[in-house]
């Protein structure tokens, strides 16, 4: 049964923040990749909302939220989703991210533990530094240049990405499904103002070498809060290799591997998303934040050794 979605905004920090709302119950917040916006949960929305109130934000320098001249890093990102939730007067929520999106879910779980009930990486950045040639170049001078023709010409060059969509749906290629709809978050960069916050996130976490930033030294962490790692394994962007990391350093998690799927996997079978999130949020305990445990996770090196506790 559809559940009805109400697109708000809340102004935060004096910056405008749209989201979607939909469904009651426990809370998912959903977090979406670099130059997309909530409509890319837009196909498992409903499917969540059932049982859980959702909150699916366009991140600050996407979709209808501001693009101010600021701060893009992961910090920032995590700071104004809990400050969001604040204004929305949700404690605690399972926190799920796709690509940049998963960054920022790491880096508020790192930041806010007490906030995070679970934790839910989906194609997630910040797992290794492979990344796609085209986000790479995306960091190289001129960048802004190139962006900035391509939204010159971008109604004509948007109709033939849908067109490559719609054939790779139809084919069942998700590496065509991956370019279009990476092609079209590009050309949806049309004001001067949402390149340049493109451009300060994508150059805030990736270099000309990839991933630049990384939560590995961190992961040992996550041992504290449930987790679930879904990636397709036929992703162009970010390579299904990173959730065998996860799966190495952190063996309590949940990894799910979605054969035939691209770096959208939640866009390609999201029935199967769905079923696979609320069974994992089902079959976990939220995470019960204990400051002494987590002194205790801190005082260890990343790969689990023990050492002593500074007095």
């Amino acid at each position: 049964m559809p559940v009805e979605q109400v697109r708000e905004t809340r102004v935060v920090h004096g910056h405008r923040r749209a989201f979607i709302r939909a469904g009651s119950g426990p809370a998912v917040l959903l977090l979406h990749g670099i130059g997309n916006n909530c409509q890319t949960w837009a196909g498992v929305i409903d499917g969540l909302a059932q049982s859980h109130t959702v909150i699916a934000p366009d991140l600050l320098g996407h979709g209808e939220s501001d693009k101010p001249r600021g701060d893009y890093s992961l910090a920032a990102y995590a700071n104004g989703m809990r400050d969001l939730l604040t204004v929305l007067d949700i404690e605690r929520a399972t926190v799920v991210g796709h690509s940049l999106g998963g960054g920022i879910a790491l880096q508020f779980a790192y930041q806010f533990p007490e906030r995070c009930q679970r934790l839910a990486l989906v194609g997630s950045g910040g797992l290794g530094p492979e990344l796609s040639a085209g986000l790479r170049a995306a960091t190289l001078p001129g960048a802004e240049l190139v962006l900035g023709a391509l939204a010159g010409v971008s109604g004509p060059l948007r109709l033939g990405m849908r067109a490559v969509d719609l054939l790779g749906g139809l084919v069942g290629l998700c590496q065509v499904r991956d370019l279009a709809e990476a092609g079209d978050a590009l050309l949806g960069l049309r004001d001067a103002e949402a390149r340049r916050a493109f451009l300060r996130t994508l150059r805030g976490v990736v270099d000309s070498r990839g991933q630049a930033v990384t939560a590995l030294d961190r992961l040992y962490l996550a041992d504290a809060i449930p987790m679930l790692v879904v990636w397709g394994d036929r992703d162009p962007i970010v390579p299904s290799v990173h959730a065998e990391t996860v799966a190495t350093l952190v063996p309590s998690a949940r990894v799910e591997i979605f054969a035939g799927a691209g770096h959208w996997p939640h866009l390609d079978q999201p029935e199967r998303f769905c079923e696979v999130l609320l069974d994992f949020i089902a079959g976990t305990e939220p995470a019960a934040h204990d400051l002494d445990s987590w002194r205790a996770l801190l005082a260890q090196n990343w790969d689990g050794v023990p050492r002593p506790v500074a007095r």
